[in-house]
């Protein structure tokens, strides 16, 4: 899809699985199942669908999916599966890639950001400046027990120890018709990319809109350390893009790319569905 002067495409660098309970918090199951069904462990399907970004002359990657190297017992704990290349797949190497934008620091979002080497790691992006946002990557590195288990400290201290982070304070733009906005419920510092200057205005739902099942407001992660400012956080954004018409794109969802948002009765819904 091409939009103002950026170029943008959907790449899955690989498929997951998580705990449905987890993926909408105080929902019942009788009602989450029916859009996501579970498996015999109660895990639905997860996608982890990154941007590529090419404009203004930029090749800018929008989350780097969670990579390899995670041992058996966490391979078969997420079902990992369909890993795929970043990049390769629209004719550009790894070299290529000037950005990469970290829209948070957990492993299914950061970890394909360094790949093994050895007994240790090396950077996926060797060229790239690798933007986060500095309450994230304070909190990655000194997390609470709730979530410590989705940060990977070896991958994470390397794009500091080789000089390749950039950390960012609040609302940011990389390039004209590239704007960060933040967010605080899921996780300290999650910035969002929002690409507009042309026909279409698009906003990357990360973990605050992860999947379409997901744009009910009360339908929330327990993974958020904040799920009432993350339902605030989300009405906000869902009215913009009601209002405005914007396409959202889900990183999460196994099968839906992106929608518009329409608002029916007071509520918001998925309205058409795109692929780009």
């Amino acid at each position: 899809m091409k939009t103002g002067n950026w170029q943008i495409d959907a790449v899955v660098a690989g498929r997951f699985r998580l705990d449905g309970g987890a993926m909408f918090g105080v929902v019942p199951k009788t009602l989450w199942s029916k859009v996501a069904p579970a498996d015999d462990k109660n895990r639905i399907a997860m996608a982890m669908r990154t941007l590529v970004i090419r404009g203004e002359g930029k090749t800018v990657l929008i989350d780097a999916g969670a990579g390899r190297g995670y041992g058996e017992k966490l391979e078969r704990i997420y079902a990992f599966g369909d890993f795929a290349p970043l990049v390769e797949s629209l004719g550009l190497g790894p070299e290529d890639v000037t950005d990469v934008i970290l829209t948070h620091l957990h492993f299914d979002h950061a970890g394909g950001a360094a790949k093994p080497d050895g007994d240790g790691w090396r950077l996926t992006f060797p060229n790239a400046v690798h933007h986060v946002q500095k309450a994230q990557w304070e909190h990655a590195l000194d997390p609470n027990p709730r979530d410590r288990a989705s940060y990977f400290a070896d991958r994470i201290r390397l794009l500091e120890n080789l000089g390749a982070l950039a950390l960012h304070d609040g609302n940011w733009s990389l390039a004209p018709g590239l704007d960060l906005i933040a967010f605080h419920g899921h996780t300290p510092g999650q910035h969002l990319p929002k690409i507009s200057g042309g026909e279409h205005v698009l906003f990357y739902g990360g973990d605050l809109i992860p999947t379409a099942a997901h744009i009910p407001i009360p339908y929330v992660m327990a993974y958020d350390l904040d799920p009432v400012l993350a339902m605030e956080e989300k009405t906000g954004m869902l009215q913009r893009a009601a209002a405005e018409k914007w396409l959202i794109v889900f990183e999460h969802d196994p099968e839906i790319e992106a929608c518009r948002i329409v608002k029916d009765d007071g509520r918001y819904i998925r309205g058409e569905t795109v692929e780009l």
